[in-house]
């Protein structure tokens, strides 16, 4: 009888109902989207510094564990160093750049050969390795993004370049150049950004640490396992993005709170004769607020199901309009948006509910 009587409720006002479940909807998608940009962000970042195959990272003294931030101040003499320690089968010396032209992006130059030894090597989609100094690799999800083939030219740091391979994403970055040419560009001539190492047992990695952190002169030098550093691509150790998702979160319960107070707030009001009518029938305060609660709740999931679909399909389609866009929408966070929904328009339910709950019968049936 009650469930009747709720859902006859939502269903006489479909204007008011509606509205209330947009806006959960909306709560829910800004959350789910955001957050989900955010990670995706990061997860891509995370993936493809693994798919690079090494086993040690090594950053210069005071660098931060974010590649591309750090600029190019170890010297290339580094890596001979690290070439004759105990279990080190090969190193490869990498600069990045952090371009801001255009859009936020890394850019790697690499000695090709000791990149590829690495890992089993580019899988190249089209054309193959560089050509002269001023050849690039880009990789597929750029090039799909760009419309882009091997033999157009691109331009980066104010020169063109000719794309001589596209190869399968995954790798590390998502343009190459020849490790001289960054250099030369970015005015860092026998310099690296970091260096990565490929051992022959990835088993080795923690002594192999242990080796750089006692060769004299790199002694605040920052080696790390690739393991160690990956566990550190989080949202807690990115500067503000653990802040910024609690901002966006903050909001989103902000607005669902407000929406469903408003909403329910007038539904109350505009049914005092009838709460009047269910006192009278000996309805207890509980039972009133049982039926406002039960109404938000149903209102919620209505919302959180829209939200979910919304966010869902927009995912879908800016992942095909924007390859180089990832977002996850993962179980644990549609978990957390749909608990967040709920816990909110509880909350901006609450003083409606208590509120029809005090209405007293008589003055109650008495309103016109």
């Amino acid at each position: 009888m009650i469930n009747r009587m709720i859902v006859g409720n939502l269903v006489h006002r479909p204007v008011r109902s509606l509205i209330s479940i947009v806006a959960v909807a909306l709560e829910v998608t800004m959350i789910l989207l955001i957050v989900g940009f955010s990670l995706g962000q990061l997860e891509g970042s995370r993936a493809r510094a693994a798919g690079i195959g090494a086993d040690v990272i090594v950053l210069p003294p005071g660098s931060s564990f974010i590649v591309g931030l750090t600029g190019a101040p170890m010297s290339i003499k580094v890596a001979g160093k690290l070439a004759k320690l105990p279990h080190v089968k090969s190193v490869a010396p990498v600069v990045t750049n952090l371009s801001t032209v255009g859009t936020l992006e890394i850019i790697a130059g690499i000695d090709l050969p000791s990149y590829e030894s690495m890992s089993s090597g580019f899988h190249y989609l089209s054309g193959g390795p560089f050509q002269g100094p001023y050849d690039v690799l880009v990789d597929d999800l750029f090039a799909q993004s760009k419309h882009l083939k091997v033999g157009n030219t691109i331009e980066i740091l104010n020169n063109n370049f000719r794309i001589c391979g596209i190869v399968e994403h995954g790798k590390g970055g998502r343009k190459f150049l020849p490790l001289s040419t960054l250099q030369d560009l970015t005015g860092n001539e026998n310099k690296a950004s970091m260096m990565y190492l490929k051992l022959d047992d990835p088993a080795n990695a923690d002594a192999v640490v242990d080796e750089i952190k006692h060769i004299p002169g790199m002694e605040r030098y920052v080696p790390s396992s690739m393991v160690t550093y990956l566990s550190m691509m989080t949202p807690t150790n990115y500067p503000g993005l653990s802040t910024f998702l609690r901002v966006v979160i903050g909001i989103s319960v902000v607005i669902g709170v407000l929406v469903i107070f408003q909403a329910m707030y007038t539904a109350v009001m505009e049914r005092t004769r009838e709460i009047g009518i269910l006192k009278s029938m000996g309805a207890s305060r509980l039972y009133i607020v049982n039926v406002v609660l039960r109404e938000t709740v149903l209102l919620a999931i209505g919302g959180i199901l829209l939200g979910i679909v919304v966010s869902v399909a927009a995912r879908a389609a800016i992942l095909h309009r924007l390859p180089l866009t990832p977002m996850l929408l993962g179980p644990g966070w549609i978990a957390r948006a749909t608990l967040i929904a709920i816990c909110s328009s509880i909350a901006g339910a609450l003083y409606p509910a208590f509120k029809a709950a005090q209405k007293d019968p008589i003055d109650a049936l008495a309103y016109e």
